[in-house]
Parts: structure tokens; C-alpha cells; sequence
């Protein structure tokens, strides 16, 4: 991790400490996750500092991997927090979580609570155009999805693999819902497919393209870091967004202490800090975005709704759709 991010997760729990009721001896709080490791660490960071007592150890990985692990260990749980995934993914595996009302979503809007606290959302991703204005080619940077399916923008665009990716499943579900199965066909014919999500970003900072399709906290480091001839596109037709959820694992080994770190991980001060750090938009009505990061508050951006559970069950069919239609050169 650079010295920025250090810098920024010190800011971020710096002055969390406060009253609480400590727990006897060193108690371990297990944590799996999908999540980077400036997010792990800055989370980590405000859990110990609100509930004095408690260390949290992290296992990382991809949400599937994860979730099966949690799976074949349901006879001898080892895990006591799941952090984080989308309803699509945890919708399978519902029965190794259990319902939990934590005073934490009282700030919290009901359109983001899963039916019965099963699970707590922890953030939201918002769906951008990153665009590399120095590659644009003449070109007028793009204002809406239509103005992608411009042949003049073949070669010009990245998309990750939506077998593969589940940002780029949202993405293209989410346009085909706009514009129906004739844009995404002229989409995909304008696209190139990479085979993960960083390296859409990563194609786009470069200079390998000029605009990547995206979830705002992937593509916005790049603003941070002062690449000056990067910006977000918000499109005004509309985007998607796609909020992510954390669990607390059935049987959870460390009990009540993994309530209190639960309630720990969607605090205010965990979802500031997550946002300081790595960018993540909380699912919180109580903070205020852009008194920390120059991006626009939830509220002035034109969302369209879309049925994530829907897209799960027919995620097959899409993905069949999709491969029939994508002819750029997979990287």
C-alpha cells in the first residue's frame, strides 16, 4: 500500500476511539472478504477502534470462492463476517447467513435493506463512462449510452467480460434494459472485451482506449491521482447502480462480538472512512459525499432502476446473447 493510502485510513479512524464496552482478552473476529486491502485495512481500522477488545483477521477473495468456503465449512463455521458482494451472488447462498437488525440501519433508506435484514448494504457502486479526453480522436466526449453505439467509436471503447465480471454484467444488463436488444448489439460491435474490470481502468488510464465502461469507485482513483485528462461521464439518460451487501455468517464463532464488529462495519464512521480511502459511495442517508470526495451526491444523479434479481435468473440467457453479439479481441 502507498504512503497515500496510509495517510488517508490514519485521517479516516484518527478520533474514532470512544466509550464502549471492551471485551475480555484479545477476541478474534473473522472477516472474509472481496474487498482491496486499503478498504480491509481502513475497516479494520474503525471495527478496533469502536469495539475495544476485538482484532479482526481477513481472508480475501473472489465472492464465489468465498461464499463456497463458507459453504462446505457450515458443519465447523469459521467465519463470522461476509464482506462484500451484490444481491445476484448472495442470493444463492442465503441459508449461511442470518438475519440481523443492526441499530445502524435506522440510517440506512429502505430502498437499499434486503427483505428481512438478512443482509446490511455497505455501499453502493454507481456506473460511469471513465473517458481518457486526450483519446478521444476528435470525437466530443460521449454525454449518453447512445452516443456509444456511434460506429465512429469501434475500437475506442472497453468493456470487461460480463462472463467473468460482475461490473460488467451489470453494466451491459443495465443498457440492454435501456436500449434495448438492438443497442446492445451495436454496442458490442463498438467494443472491445477485456478479460477483468481493472483492466478497464487500467486500459483507459494508459491510453489503450478512450472510454471504459465502469463502476465510479474503480475509475474515480485515476481523478484522485491527478490524471487530469481522465473524467467521469455520468450518462443523462441515466446509469446503474448496484449496491453491495455484508453478512453475519449463521453460528458466527465469536457471537456477540461479531454482532458488535457488524454493527462496527456499517457505521458512519466505516462508511466515511471506506469512502475517504477507497472511494466507496455509502448507502447511508447521514453523509454527505462531496464534503469528502469531489463526486456528485447520489440525489443529482439520474438513476434507472433495474431488477437485479431478475438479472440473476437470467443471467444465462443474457451471457448467450452477449457472446453472439461480442466481436472485439478479448485481452
Amino acid at each position: 500500500m502507498n504512503a497515500k493510502f496510509r495517510t488517508k485510513i490514519a485521517a479516516a479512524v484518527l478520533g474514532l476511539f470512544m466509550a464502549a464496552p471492551a471485551f475480555a482478552g484479545n477476541s478474534n473476529v473473522v472477516l472474509y472478504t472481496t474487498n482491496p486491502e486499503q478498504s480491509v485495512e481502513a475497516l479494520s481500522g474503525v471495527i478496533t477502534a469502536k469495539v475495544p477488545g476485538i482484532s479482526v483477521n481477513s481472508i480475501a477473495g473472489g465472492s464465489g470462492v468465498l461464499l463456497r468456503r463458507l459453504e462446505a465449512e457450515a458443519g465447523n463455521v469459521q467465519g463470522d463476517l461476509f464482506w462484500s458482494s451484490s444481491i445476484n451472488t448472495l442470493g444463492a447462498f442465503e441459508k449461511l447467513f442470518e438475519p440481523y437488525a443492526s441499530p445502524e440501519l435506522a440510517s440506512v433508506p429502505d430502498k437499499f435493506r434486503y427483505p428481512g435484514d438478512l443482509f446490511a448494504p455497505s455501499n453502493v457502486h454507481v456506473v460511469v463512462l471513465m473517458v481518457n479526453k486526450d483519446q478521444l480522436g476528435g470525437l466530443p466526449a460521449p454525454k449518453t449510452w447512445s452516443d456509444l453505439l456511434d460506429p465512429a467509436w469501434k475500437g475506442k471503447i472497453v468493456v470487461a467480460d460480463p462472463a467473468n465480471s460482475s461490473t460488467a454484467y451489470t453494466i451491459l444488463w443495465g443498457v440492454e434494459k435501456l436500449l434495448g436488444e438492438e443497442g446492445l448489439k451495436k454496442l458490442a460491435a463498438n467494443v472491445t472485451v477485456s478479460s477483468s474490470s481493472s483492466a478497464v481502468q487500467s486500459g483507459v488510464a494508459m491510453g489503450e482506449y478512450a472510454v471504459g465502461l465502469a463502476f465510479e469507485a474503480n475509475a474515480y482513483p485515476y481523478v484522485d491521482g491527478g490524471q487530469t485528462e481522465i473524467q467521469l461521464v455520468y450518462p443523462t439518460e441515466g446509469t446503474f447502480t448496484s449496491v453491495e451487501y455484508a453478512g453475519l455468517v449463521k453460528n458466527a464463532p465469536a457471537g456477540e462480538k461479531a454482532k458488535a464488529a457488524f454493527d462496527a462495519l456499517i457505521s458512519k464512521d466505516a462508511e466515511i472512512a471506506l469512502l475517504q480511502t477507497a472511494f466507496r459511495r455509502p448507502t447511508r442517508s447521514d453523509i454527505e459525499v462531496s464534503k469528502y470526495v469531489a463526486l456528485p451526491e447520489l440525489a443529482d444523479i439520474k438513476v434507472i432502476p433495474v431488477d437485479e434479481k431478475e438479472a440473476a435468473a437470467k443471467r444465462d440467457d443474457f451471457l448467450k446473447r452477449w457472446s453472439s453479439y461480442a466481436v472485439g479481441t478479448a485481452k
